[in-house]
């Protein structure tokens, strides 16, 4: 893997602060340095899937990494056994918006028949797979700072606001976590045939919402201090 890179998007700067202190700034708001062996790339996207996706493409487009790693904060659903400060790891990314509303209520976007994505043989719907090698360097990698889990990630252009509507979703996509932008970061990099991660420290249970309850400050710091532990633990050479 020599000379290869490594991009970096979480959607606001706040959540990667302690990131961008690492490295340089450039140029178009993209941050270019080391961390541990690997050469670094960071962006902040904006929140929601349409500057998600513009911000990967141009990051691909521009610097040809040979992974992206998705961070920032995220909700927790009820049951996921996640509270606020702990950290959730996709294992596939969902959309949970795109689809069909009929009497009997959401489909999922095959109940169309259209994918949202050909690639060879395979066809992409609302669900996108990430790296199973790469989620395992993850938690192997993890110092016990605070409770990590994977498992399946929902990203949703509303945010969810009430109790029903979490356990709705939750149960649905058989889902720990709530974001606003993973499934676009991963349907970008499906496109292009690049490995994608996602790591998010859970700023608040997705329930009746009360922003009193949050802790962005404490899920982002953790989250960046899981990030900097995968990175630093795990030499270029050893991370394919």
């Amino acid at each position: 893997m020599q000379d290869t890179l490594i991009g970096l998007i979480s959607a606001t700067s706040v959540e990667g602060g302690a990131i961008r202190r690492r490295l340089k700034k450039k140029e178009n708001n993209f941050y270019t340095g080391k961390i541990g062996t690997h050469k670094i790339v960071h962006a902040a996207s904006g929140i929601g899937k349409a500057n998600a996706s513009h911000t990967t493409t141009l990051l691909i487009e521009g610097f040809s990494p040979s992974l992206i790693i998705n961070f920032g904060i995220g909700g927790a659903y009820p049951s996921s056994g996640l509270g606020t400060g702990d950290i959730a790891v996709a294992e596939r990314e969902i959309y949970g918006d795109e689809g069909l509303w009929l009497k009997d209520g959401f489909h999922t976007i095959d109940s169309i028949d259209i994918p949202l994505l050909k690639k060879g043989r395979k066809q992409y719907f609302n669900e996108f797979m990430l790296d199973r090698k790469l989620i395992k360097k993850v938690m192997d990698s993890n110092r016990p700072v605070t409770n990590v889990k994977y498992g399946r990630f929902v990203t949703v252009s509303t945010c969810t606001g009430t109790s029903k509507r979490a356990k709705e979703l939750e149960k649905r996509f058989n889902a720990i976590c709530e974001n606003m932008e993973g499934a676009a970061v991963a349907h970008i990099c499906a496109i292009y045939g690049i490995p994608m991660l996602e790591i998010r420290g859970i700023s608040n249970i997705v329930e009746d919402r009360d922003k009193d309850k949050w802790d962005i400050k404490t899920a982002a710091e953790n989250c960046q201090r899981v990030l900097l532990q995968f990175l630093e633990s795990n030499e270029e050479t050893k991370l394919r």
